[in-house]
């Protein structure tokens, strides 16, 4: 019978979460803890309430308090705006090209007031600096005109002013500044992979099951859209309190479990929906937990899986060229029996006495004749390649 394990819950720090968040007591408060109240799950019945540290969404519960050095978050504005929710990016979107435009119109009214082309506005000999400019509302029209290139019309800068023509190449530099890094701020809040993740499943419950004789815990993934995702790795993490030896309380100590670091298995080649398998061995954090002790237990467990959605570019041109090498046509076992008598050696001791006897050796073998290889139903003298150039399937 499988044992299930919920691999979200979170069971740590005998935090009660109440109608409200409770002080942590002085010997936790040196290291990070979750302060929030967003999400609550509820244990077997009769068990406390206890906080979850990352969702079933990918948010973790975690606040930040009490942070002093703010000026931190200005330091990197650029990182600052793309964290900032939906509302409050557009909000501070509009403000920043509305006070550019407010700007850069004040300061051509201004000009035109110090030049007195206000007070000539019906005077048909007076070259103003910008023609047909009679107020701060048509100067603040001919700043957008100027900042967002949309092209002069009834209002249009004369050559008799050098310090428009100074405050026009101002605006146009600023300006374009200041399209790059808005612009980039929301091209990179759009093309964000939060909406990517939405199509990557997780399996609801992880178990504990036998594998190959042994206890492994195991749960699926898949990834939903026909793009699939480049160099696809995942991990997983253990989240559970510890006390050191020295009596140093960790509440939130984070522990590596094995999903196929050491056989490769962590890369993922997610076409079809995979098992991922954590095995029980003596490395493992649950290796001396029996099922009645993992009831009692208190962690979570919080699997990340990452990737790069794109393509590898691969060139034909040279897809079906072939090169001849020589290859026994005896059976791999057989080959492996010749090399462990010192038949067919082709390993080199490094000591140049031995290099004469070595060639001896391989001329030994005899020469083999190439069979033709059927591929995909065709004949063709493609050759066996013993260091795989012919290609990978």
């Amino acid at each position: 019978m499988h044992s299930e394990v919920n691999m979200s819950s979170c069971k740590f720090m005998n935090q009660d979460v109440e109608n409200r968040i409770n002080k942590i007591p002085k010997h936790v408060q040196g290291g990070p803890v979750v302060v929030t109240n967003r999400t609550v799950v509820m244990a077997e019945p009769g068990k406390r309430r206890r906080q979850r540290y990352v969702e079933k969404d990918g948010k973790c519960n975690v606040h930040h308090g009490n942070v002093r050095e703010t000026y931190r978050y200005f330091t990197d504005i650029f990182t600052t705006l793309v964290d900032l929710k939906w509302r409050f990016n557009l909000l501070v979107f509009t403000m920043v090209y509305t006070t550019t435009w407010i700007f850069f119109g004040f300061i051509w009214w201004l000009i035109a007031y110090i030049r007195g082309d206000l007070d000539h506005i019906e005077d048909s000999s007076w070259t103003p600096c910008v023609d047909k400019l009679n107020g701060f509302v048509s100067a603040f029209l001919f700043s957008i005109e100027t900042e967002t290139t949309i092209g002069y019309g009834y209002r249009v800068i004369t050559d008799k002013c050098p310090e428009g023509i100074v405050l026009l190449l101002v605006q146009a530099i600023l300006g374009s500044i200041v399209n790059a890094f808005m612009v980039g701020c929301m091209f990179v809040k759009i093309s964000q992979p939060k909406k990517r993740a939405e199509t990557l499943m997780f399996s609801n419950q992880a178990v504990i099951s036998v594998r190959d004789g042994k206890l492994c815990l195991m749960f699926r993934v898949g990834d939903l859209r026909n793009s699939h995702i480049v160099e696809a790795s995942i991990r997983a993490k253990l989240i559970k309190s510890k006390q050191t030896k020295e009596g140093e309380f960790i509440p939130l100590n984070q522990t590596d479990i094995n999903v196929g670091f050491d056989t490769g298995d962590d890369r993922l080649f997610l076409v079809s929906p995979l098992i991922i398998c954590h095995e029980f061995n003596e490395q493992s954090p649950f290796w001396e937990i029996s099922k009645d002790q993992l009831g009692k237990e208190e962690f979570e467990i919080v699997v990340i899986l990452e990737g790069m959605e794109g393509f590898y570019e691969v060139d034909y041109d040279t897809f079906h060229n072939t090169d001849e090498t020589p290859t026994p046509s005896c059976s791999a076992k057989e080959l492996a029996e010749q090399n462990a008598k010192g038949e067919n050696s082709l390993l080199s001791s490094g000591s140049t006495k031995n290099k004469p006897h070595l060639e001896n050796q391989a001329h030994e073998i005899p020469e083999q004749k190439v069979e033709p290889l059927v591929v995909n139903g065709d004949m063709s003298n493609t050759k066996l390649n013993e260091r795989n150039e012919i290609g990978a399937f």
